[in-house]
């Protein structure tokens, strides 16, 4: 089976085609931002423009704008080419790139910068399974949840000061590491936000 994956959950811009788990080709730029405009250049770069049987796709949490990016274009692929979407979590992804870089099996934990100061934080095991769900805390609460030696995300160093223990594990997303999460149960093609919209509908008087 051919899969498209597309990552632009991060400040990386990141697809991958896949037979099988083997990647036959893929393209992965560190942008900040310009998803909109890299995506679908990317895509059409690789082999038969990327046309699979089965799309995934990053999920979040992560940057408002790129999640959409992302779902929006596996979504509309999704339809032209009528194959199924799937969703995968950016924080997995980030803890099977840790563990792969860190080359042992030891628990991990995943902090990136959210929104209003807050981190979006979740504990991972050793074989990069989630210990407890994803959640938004401001950082002195996920220095009271997090226990692994090891961190990773672009709010680890954040995390370490307040601990002051850790190691910090440098990664970003990147959809050529899809293999890695293959065996983890995959999510709905819709955004996970993890926090709550920033906008209130004004109360009935």
């Amino acid at each position: 089976m051919r899969r498209l994956v597309i990552d632009t959950a991060s400040r990386a811009c990141s697809v991958a085609l896949f037979e099988g788990t083997e990647c036959i080709d893929a393209r992965h730029e560190v942008i900040g931002r310009g998803h909109a405009e890299r995506l679908v250049p990317m895509i059409a770069e690789l082999p038969e423009k990327g046309l699979a049987d089965i799309i995934s796709v990053n999920v979040g949490p992560g940057s408002f704008t790129g999640i959409r990016v992302g779902l929006s274009a596996a979504k509309a692929l999704g339809l032209a080419w009528n194959v199924d979407c799937e969703g995968y979590n950016s924080l997995a992804m980030l803890a099977a790139i840790a563990l792969d870089k860190i080359g042992n099996a030891e628990p991990i934990d995943v902090a990136i910068h959210g929104g209003h100061g807050e981190l979006f934080f979740q504990s991972f095991d050793a074989v990069g399974s989630a210990i407890a769900d994803a959640c938004s805390l401001l950082p002195e609460a996920a220095a009271l949840r997090s226990k692994a030696n090891y961190i990773v995300g672009d709010a680890a160093a954040a995390l370490i000061d307040i601990r002051e223990a850790g190691i910090a594990v440098e990664a970003v997303s990147d959809a050529r590491f899809w293999p890695a999460i293959a065996h983890l149960p995959t999510l709905a093609p819709s955004a996970a936000y993890v926090r709550g919209p920033d906008a209130k509908l004004p109360t009935a008087r």
